[in-house]
């Protein structure tokens, strides 16, 4: 398989437009028309990592953190970011990053994480608002269940955990075929009135291009009347952080002795604990301040996180026990996760190994 198509692959399940605006994933370095070789995974692609690569024959490096974040003005191969670049062009390695894309995945980071804690009944924390269209189509009655099933075939009409979703009503519709057509019903410079199915279907809209792929290809009309609109709707499979439940309710005490266990970590960061019994959690892998009052909103006892500051231990004290488990601790296990969506992908025979870099930041 080649890069590229493996690519493909990867962002059908992982959309680049799901990332933020600050974020570059996606092919970092290297050629999409290679064969793929051999895949490491690695949280940041440090100079380690891509020695391990060579080591171990993979010619294609999966981090989770990009190699470029901002552009560069120079290349100094004296330095590490030059060191990893002329390496990679040396060995012919690929350089590929899926970053907010996949913190957003419902299987992504921080499901892997909740996965990690055991966490029971998970759901998304802050679903993302927008991610949602709704194509409006117009179609003769005997061809109507042909071109749903192929809208549905090319991923609208998922609701939850709900599939072919639509909404059909029955109309007349007119239109006066020219001279220069060919008209699949009616005559040339009549009008002419048909009994048509109003089908409407939502879609994620990094699908819109095979929705309409599969509308026209489907649709007997020359001409396909339809209308896209864009919704407000949270959608449910795509959003950060996940909040879920304990199997059984632990104190405070209790909690972060079971978390270092899980996560396997000697040390955490948190405030002064809120309630006498914890059983529900919220958790996001990384950086997420930004989602204290989301799981507040959400029931959760505690939050487990990265990067917190001083001022959001205040802000979040009395309300909810707040934990900063560290940010390389709270993703690495979503490196598992990664190696298990390419290995639906690639052939057994491809070699896949998760690099064992350990955190850039030592505790002593």
């Amino acid at each position: 398989m080649k890069c590229k198509e493996l690519f493909k692959r990867i962002e059908d399940s992982v959309p680049l437009s799901w990332q933020e605006s600050y974020d570059n994933s996606g092919l970092q370095i290297g050629n999409p028309e290679n064969e793929v070789e051999g895949v490491l995974y690695s949280l940041d692609v440090t100079p380690f990592a891509v020695e391990k690569a060579v080591k171990e024959g993979c010619n294609l490096i999966i981090s989770h953190h990009p190699f470029f974040f901002h552009g560069l003005k120079s290349i100094d191969l004296a330095n590490v970011t030059g060191g990893i670049i002329e390496t990679c062009i040396r060995e012919k390695i690929a350089i590929y990053s899926a970053h907010t894309n996949f913190d957003k995945h419902p299987s992504g980071v921080s499901a892997a994480l909740a996965n990690a804690i055991g966490l029971e009944k998970p759901e998304i924390l802050s679903p993302e608002n927008g991610m949602l269209k709704k194509l409006v189509t117009y179609c003769p009655e005997a061809q109507a269940e042909s071109v749903r099933n192929a809208l549905f075939s090319a991923g609208a009409g998922h609701i939850g955990n709900y599939d072919s979703c639509s909404f059909n009503a029955s109309g007349l519709g007119s239109f006066r075929a020219g001279e220069n057509t060919n008209p699949f019903v009616g005559g040339k410079g009549k009008v002419h009135f048909e009994p048509e199915i109003r089908i409407e279907s939502v879609f994620p809209k990094d699908k819109q291009t095979a929705v309409l792929s599969a509308l026209f290809a489907f649709h007997p009309y020359e001409e396909v009347a339809f209308d896209i609109f864009s919704l407000d709707n949270q959608y449910s499979e795509c959003g950060l952080g996940i909040v879920g439940n304990l199997s059984q309710p632990l104190s405070a005490n209790d909690f972060i002795s079971f978390l270092k266990t899980r996560l396997n970590i000697q040390t955490v960061r948190c405030n002064t604990n809120a309630v006498a019994q914890i059983s529900r959690v919220a958790v996001c892998g990384g950086s997420g301040a930004s989602l204290i009052n989301t799981a507040v909103r959400a029931g959760a006892q505690a939050y487990i996180t990265a990067d917190l500051k001083y001022h959001d231990f205040q802000a979040a004290d009395g309300r909810i026990f707040l934990i900063d488990a560290g940010h390389f601790e709270t993703e690495i296990f979503a490196l598992s996760a990664l190696k298990l969506l390419v290995s639906e992908i690639l052939p057994n025979f491809v070699p896949q190994i998760i690099s064992p870099d350990s955190n850039w930041v030592n505790t002593v």
